[in-house]
């Protein structure tokens, strides 16, 4: 197997989708001749031509209703939304019309839209291009969110989006897509779009985490080692719906659990595994559970967002409490 970056894995998942099916579309802002602005879909336009790989005005609520108006006739659309802040733009045609749109139509159509889209701190942008928005979409009944924490997921879970007959917000993080290589199969393969994945095993403490907060979850995991307290790490992949039979598990053997976002607080989904956690797992806990999050404030600018995202040391410092209560 080739060592592929982040975003190279996910661009050899669209070649997959765009060369196994001629009904898939790729378009956005930028995608076409240039490969979009971080360069996921460079030379896709080249290999499937203008009519499969191209670009849209600078209008997210039309590439929206592009997309839903297509997959109502019997198209795979893959619309980027070039940064997460500019969901907004699109937000009615995401929440309002396509998570909607297979219960109106009493589930004889399907919607298999795959909504891609760029977020994340640690990487310097400008204000609107970092921001976690995962909980606008999470808490919309009839919409998947995934994200993938690592090569070999991305390219996996991408597929499995555009084959999936639901729609998804497929997460792209922006921190990861060149700093990060795995080895990634060439072929075809694919990652359940429902499930976590425990990274790590451990005994005494089970962090769970997602996107790029899980690669800082198993930093802090090597450290606690150090000192003989072993850390499970779990990479949640899919926001919505969450793999609770799989944290629930972890949560028997330790006892003990950190919930780990880059997000805001009040913000991310750490809040909805606590009290699912709470709910059906309180007496398999020996101390409170432990959350690690951002500051609830508005995404800071460049200069000062090394110091608001979550890092390896709070991670460590929020186990130990929890590991020593």
């Amino acid at each position: 197997m080739a060592k592929m970056t982040y975003i190279k894995a996910i661009t050899s998942g669209l070649d997959q989708v765009l060369g196994d099916d001629p009904k898939t579309l790729i378009f956005g802002e930028d995608v076409g001749k240039n490969g979009g602005v971080f360069r996921t879909t460079v030379d896709l336009q080249d290999k499937y031509g203008e009519d499969r790989v191209f670009d849209t005005p600078l209008a997210e609520s039309g590439i929206l209703g592009l997309a839903i108006g297509l997959s109502l006739t019997g198209w795979r659309p893959i619309p980027e939304i070039q940064f997460m802040g500019f969901t907004f733009e699109a937000m009615d045609g995401i929440v309002g019309q396509l998570a909607r749109d297979h219960y109106r139509f009493g589930g004889q159509k399907n919607f298999p839209v795959t909504v891609r889209t760029p977020f994340g701190g640690g990487t310097h942008t400008a204000e609107m291009h970092a921001d976690n928005l995962e909980n606008y979409f999470t808490s919309t009944p009839g919409l998947r969110v995934v994200t993938p924490s690592n090569p070999y997921d991305a390219k996996g879970l991408v597929i499995s989006a555009v084959e999936s007959d639901d729609p998804v917000l497929f997460m792209e993080n922006l921190k990861l897509y060149r700093s990060m290589k795995d080895e990634v199969p060439d072929e075809k393969y694919t990652v359940p779009l429902d499930s976590a994945k425990v990274v790590r095993e451990g005994t005494d403490i089970t962090i769970v985490a997602y996107s790029a907060e899980v690669n800082e979850a198993l930093t802090a995991a090597d450290t606690l080692a150090k000192d003989n307290i072993s850390a499970e790490v779990i990479d949640l992949r899919s926001l919505s719906p969450i793999d609770t039979d799989t944290i629930f598990a972890s949560v028997d053997k330790t006892h003990k659990v950190v919930i780990v976002q880059e997000a805001q607080r009040m913000a991310g989904v750490g809040a909805v595994v606590a009290s699912d956690i709470a709910e059906e797992k309180i007496m398999s806990l020996d101390a409170p559970i432990g959350r690690v999050a951002a500051p609830d404030s508005v995404y800071p600018f460049a200069q000062a967002e090394n110091d608001w995202i979550p890092n390896s040391d709070d991670i460590e410092a929020k186990a130990r409490e929890i590991f020593n209560y």
